[in-house]
């Protein structure tokens, strides 16, 4: 199904968003997986580095925003809303977030692990060096719709 059929699906089920914009994106490693968590219920909140929304000019996420989140062929999973946004060093991510990505055994040192690997693969590829006091954007969302 495409985006747009699967937006006119959720609107025709939740007229009240008719007016709303929203974006469409996939998680940045295992899209297909990291989708299905949130289908599931496991995954109610995702981490980005703030510095990489100035490169990438992109607008940062806030309270209220639409996103349609795609699996890694691009088809449409579910539509999420943003709950919670907030800038917090990566040093400073809580056990409670890592808890709420929902990936591997939900610990810190988990999320951690697989989250510095991923920051400092995604920094080199803009020529700039990962460290543990990058400010991250740390959002909670809800499922509304998949």
């Amino acid at each position: 199904m495409n985006i747009n059929v699967f937006w006119e699906k959720f609107v025709e089920k939740y007229p009240e968003y008719q007016s709303y914009t929203y974006t469409a994106w996939q998680f940045g490693v295992d899209a297909t997986h990291l989708a299905n968590l949130v289908i599931q219920g496991k995954k109610t909140a995702t981490t980005s580095a703030y510095a990489l929304y100035a490169i990438d000019a992109e607008p940062l996420p806030k309270v209220g925003d639409l996103s349609i989140v795609l699996n890694e062929t691009n088809e449409p999973m579910c539509i999420i809303k943003t709950t919670r946004v907030e800038k917090v060093p990566y040093r400073e991510v809580t056990a409670l977030h890592a808890f709420l990505e929902g990936e591997g055994d939900r610990t810190l040192n988990y999320w951690k692990d697989a989250h510095e690997k991923f920051f400092k693969e995604e920094f080199q590829k803009y020529g700039l060096v990962f460290n543990e006091h990058e400010l991250m954007i740390c959002e909670t969302f809800e499922c509304l719709f998949h």
